[in-house]
């Protein structure tokens, strides 16, 4: 049986637990799969406070924004940790936080191709207006990517 690379992309949303659920009902007990959780945050400006009242407001609100960081990246921990729980082997299953450098869709399209992934499976909130302006994630990386399997979960 062939290697089955998994990439899911997380935002932190109760989308992104049907898509684990997905992939737990469909691949736990495949010990052919290995299951990636990405998610990519805006990295924090490093700001020197020096002696402005103003620029230590600002570089409090810098910290409160990177201890929300930081509180992603457990939860970001604690979905691969639901998934060893789940059937996976603990060496089949990865979380990646990443810096995000450019818009979601990109990056993922730039993940998926630098680590060979073969499935990913996306999550779409149905009927949301923003998405006339600005594309869905999922449709760019349907369009951009090749001999890839998308799966979008909604």
């Amino acid at each position: 049986m062939r290697k089955i690379k998994i990439l899911v992309p997380y935002n932190f949303t109760t989308y992104d637990q049907k898509s684990l659920k997905f992939v737990i009902n469909t691949f736990a007990r495949n010990r052919d799969a290995d299951v990636t959780l990405l998610s990519a945050y805006t990295p924090l400006p490093e700001i020197e406070a020096r002696n402005a009242p103003i620029m230590a407001r600002l570089k409090n609100s810098l910290s409160y924004l990177s201890q929300q960081n930081k509180a992603q990246e457990d939860v970001l921990r604690d979905a691969a940790k639901n998934l060893v729980q789940s059937g996976f082997s603990m060496h089949k299953v990865r979380a990646v936080f990443l810096p995000r450098k450019k818009d979601i869709a990109t990056e993922i399209i730039q993940f998926v191709e630098a680590n060979r992934f073969n499935l990913i499976v996306v999550n779409h909130k149905p009927k949301k207006a923003t998405h006339y302006f600005t594309g869905n994630v999922f449709n760019k990386i349907i369009t951009a990517l090749r001999d890839v399997t998308v799966c979008v979960i909604t």
